[in-house]
């Protein structure tokens, strides 16, 4: 029996819980360099390529460095990016390591403590 196909395509928008909004744009848009996202006039996050990444504050969830499902950002070099991080004063949970043979691997703590991971071939 054939099923019907759902007609999914990409990821279109990631929330993360936060405490502070203000701290928390400001973190994405000057620390991380993000351009803000709108929807309708309304500003709704960050852009993050194809992707939202909406901030939500008062939300149910709260920030963690343990997020379900884990959010990984795919960059030109996770050891250029880790170190362009640093400069920015930003808190490196895990530092980049080589995983699988294939790709280096790091992560970071935003503002808010979420934990963001990043990846590349390189």
């Amino acid at each position: 029996m054939d099923t019907p196909q759902l007609g999914l395509k990409s990821v279109k928008v990631v929330a993360l819980a936060v405490h502070d909004m203000a701290r928390a744009k400001r973190f994405y848009g000057q620390t991380l360099g993000l351009e803000p996202a709108d929807e309708g006039g309304d500003e709704v996050g960050f852009k993050l390529g194809g992707i939202v990444l909406m901030l939500k504050e008062g939300w149910y969830g709260t920030p963690t460095a343990e997020p379900n499902p884990r959010i990984t950002l795919e960059c030109a070099s996770a050891r250029a990016t880790e170190e362009a991080l640093k400069r920015r004063d930003v808190k490196i949970s895990n530092p980049v390591d080589r995983y699988d043979e294939r790709f280096f691997i790091g992560a970071f703590l935003d503002s808010e403590g979420n934990k963001l991971w990043f990846c590349s071939a390189d």
